[in-house]
């Protein structure tokens, strides 16, 4: 029978939901990563397939050359830049990701960060714990609390939850505009939404920033100290996408020269986080400056015990296209396939 290795699982007793997707006819195995957050080449080796859980070991050359007889690797979740997708097309080998889970719950992450921030809950109820005069009405001023109506949510990067975000924000009386030069034109005229040519241009309009982008050579530090430079004083910056993303040297500066007025972060560039960075640092040890103009939250704008069952069982049901019905779902590797004279599958 076929076998499908599951790398780097969720916590999971059984993998009862990827065996009802797939069927009859299958073993699925568990496999967790050792101390170095590898997996032996000898287990990969014996795969038809594989499911990559996280992101948080890479799959390169090593790791692809053993995978003798997969014919599918399915990255459960969005993104794949711990992947490399070339090297699996040099052996023919299919790299699918599952970008149909967990859209809502990014797209309700983004807009709570933000109404966290622009409503000061968190700031609130932390004096509180500790301040009777935080009760006091000339308490309240926090710098990024604001009305929301009319101000202008920008969207960096309109796909399926960057869309999902505008649609949210637009509840919440927000002007939204956006993005996104992979898009044809007239997209902003069946959405109803205001488009910019250039991210500078969306950067200067917006009072509040939000990232949809996926993690590539050319968005690694698309937020750099030129963008933070290019936004306005009181701007919002919302990071649900990945943490490179932003220059977290840049933020810091911004924030700590008043040039933004707050960050709200689910991704950083280093996960966990890594706690010697300035930026970092002043949150961690609560400096006054920065009170009630930083949000973390530990990457988990995808997590709801539904979209992990999401995520499984649309991981499993990749497999089965391919290995039961010869077909593909999501392929982010045709083009280095054709390249490399394998054609699409």
């Amino acid at each position: 029978m076929p076998l499908v290795l599951i790398l780097d699982p969720p916590p999971m007793p059984l993998p009862d939901l990827e065996a009802a997707e797939l069927g009859a006819g299958f073993d699925i195995e568990l496999v967790p990563l050792n101390a170095s957050h590898q997996v032996s080449t000898a287990t990969l080796a014996r795969a038809d397939a594989i499911i990559n859980f996280r992101g948080r070991h890479k799959i390169g050359e090593r790791e692809v050359n053993a995978m003798t007889k997969a014919q599918l690797l399915v990255q459960a979740g969005v993104g794949y830049n711990h992947i490399d997708i070339d090297a699996c097309a040099r052996r023919g080998l299919a790299v699918c990701n599952t970008p149909d889970y967990g859209t809502m719950e990014v797209a309700d992450h983004a807009l709570a960060l933000t109404l966290n921030l622009v409503r000061g809950i968190s700031t609130y109820n932390a004096r509180l714990l500790t301040r009777d005069d935080a009760w006091s009405t000339d308490q309240l001023a926090i710098r990024p609390v604001r009305r929301l109506r009319d101000l202008t949510f920008g969207v960096v990067g309109l796909g399926r939850i960057g869309i999902a975000a505008a649609q949210r924000a637009r509840a919440f009386s927000l002007d939204v505009a956006f993005y996104d030069p992979h898009l044809p034109p007239g997209v902003e005229l069946s959405l109803g939404l205001h488009r910019h040519d250039t991210l500078r241009g969306l950067l200067a309009a917006s009072d509040i920033v939000s990232l949809h982008c996926p993690l590539t050579t050319a968005t690694t530090k698309l937020i750099d100290h030129a963008a933070v430079a290019a936004m306005k004083p009181d701007a919002v910056l919302i990071n649900t996408a990945r943490g490179p993303i932003i220059d977290l040297d840049a933020l810091e500066a911004g924030l700590r020269t008043d040039r933004i007025a707050a960050a709200g972060l689910d991704v950083l560039p280093v996960e966990p986080m890594e706690r010697s960075h300035p930026l970092i640092k002043a949150w961690t040890a609560r400096e006054p400056w920065l009170e009630g103009r930083l949000t973390i939250t530990p990457h988990a704008a995808f997590y709801t015990p539904q979209s992990l069952d999401d995520m499984r069982r649309l991981s499993a049901r990749a497999v089965a296209d391919r290995l039961s019905r010869g077909k593909l779902r999501s392929l982010v590797n045709g083009e280095e396939l054709r390249r490399y004279g394998f054609g699409a599958p």
